[in-house]
């Protein structure tokens, strides 16, 4: 049975609501009517008393005994079916999809049951960044890109492009570190005969106490982590309570990588941190390179929160490309085709160039 969303719908004229970026409120984008978040958060426990599944589909009366075939166990426990409590309509998205839209009458809705057996989130960044200031952003990503296929830039369109919060695991620790560095420093001498160079060489130890919060570890399976680590910081400033009135005109993704697992992805990151800073404090010196280095972690406090991405997605010669843009700061990161042609014709014409100014050529290409 397809489980029976909930949407937030406008008092005055019954179209559907949606989250206004970097505001506390959702509005009505035809009426223009705007609300609090409580309002319509209370709206939404009345609505969701009221909501009634949609009646059983009646009996096809064509011969479809031999249409389609059964689901695997596997891809059964995958995909879940739902219900727009707006049209009608029953869709099919995976296990972890908390709010969506509805592909036939373009409804904001959630999926209450899915709420049902999982965490809920301790807090929420809401969406700042527009749709337009996501597409705009795309533009400019390709900006300076010498290398980039005549074809991809002249022909490219946004073939979709997605809001959605993505979960995150934030771990809080204090931590005892020390490290020991081999630290250098070299004098030169000039000689009759040669020159001289006289290296000295320094054991450096250093160790201290320091304290982290909000160390972010992503909390979904489907999401890049090298794209997610690489559209950091978030703002945790801006961090708001969660209520599910945030979630309203947005995809949303349940966790599927737990807290516990997600344990060794925040130790590494707070070792990495940890030894940065200690590197840090080595100065006065030509050259410095971590020998060891030992990190003891206090048992810390780990918060759930959503944060906000934009999800873009362009075709070029069948091979999809993916980017995302962070919702609250616009920080952009993708990866783009190249021309191999130019690459090599810049390549020979490197070959000709003087190499001092090979430097400013690169830059020049690459952007």
């Amino acid at each position: 049975m397809a489980d029976t969303s909930v949407s937030y719908k406008c008092p005055n004229c019954s179209a559907p609501l949606s989250f206004l970026p970097g505001h506390d409120k959702v509005t009505c984008e035809y009426c223009g009517a705007e609300f609090e978040v409580k309002t319509i958060e209370e709206m939404f426990a009345r609505q969701e008393e009221r909501a009634a599944q949609v009646a059983e589909a009646n009996d096809a009366k064509w011969d479809t005994e031999h249409a389609g075939s059964e689901f695997t166990e596997d891809e059964s426990a995958f995909l879940k079916s739902f219900t727009c409590s707006s049209c009608g309509a029953e869709l099919v998205c995976d296990e972890n999809t908390m709010a969506t839209e509805c592909c036939y009458c373009g409804n904001p809705t959630m999926i209450p049951s899915r709420f049902k057996g999982m965490l809920k989130p301790d807090f929420v960044i809401p969406f700042k960044k527009t749709k337009e200031e996501a597409v705009e952003a795309l533009k400019k990503f390709y900006e300076g890109r010498r290398l980039l296929p005549d074809a991809f830039t002249a022909n490219n369109r946004v073939e979709d492009i997605q809001p959605m919060y993505v979960p995150f695991w934030l771990f809080d620790s204090e931590v005892t570190a020390s490290a020991a560095f081999k630290a250098e420093n070299d004098v030169v001498f000039d000689t009759a005969d040669a020159v001289i160079t006289e290296t000295s060489v320094y054991d450096v130890e250093r160790a201290g106490t320091m304290k982290f919060e909000r160390i972010p570890v992503d909390g979904s399976e489907k999401m890049d982590d090298a794209y997610m680590e690489s559209i950091e910081p978030f703002d945790y400033s801006e961090m708001v309570p969660f209520t599910t009135a945030y979630l309203t005109g947005y995809l949303a993704d349940k966790y599927d990588v737990s807290a516990e697992a997600s344990v060794p992805r925040a130790d590494k990151r707070v070792e990495h941190s940890a030894a940065g800073v200690l590197e840090e404090t080595v100065t006065g010196y030509m050259r410095c390179q971590m020998e060891s280095c030992a990190v003891r972690k206090d048992v810390g406090s780990v918060k759930y929160a959503l944060v906000p991405v934009w999800i873009l997605t362009t075709r070029y010669q069948n091979q999809p490309y993916t980017f995302m843009m962070n919702g609250q700061t616009g920080k952009f990161v993708g990866s783009l085709p190249w021309d191999k042609g130019k690459a090599n014709k810049y390549q020979a014409l490197a070959t000709l160039i003087p190499l001092p100014i090979i430097y400013f050529v690169g830059k020049f290409l690459l952007g």
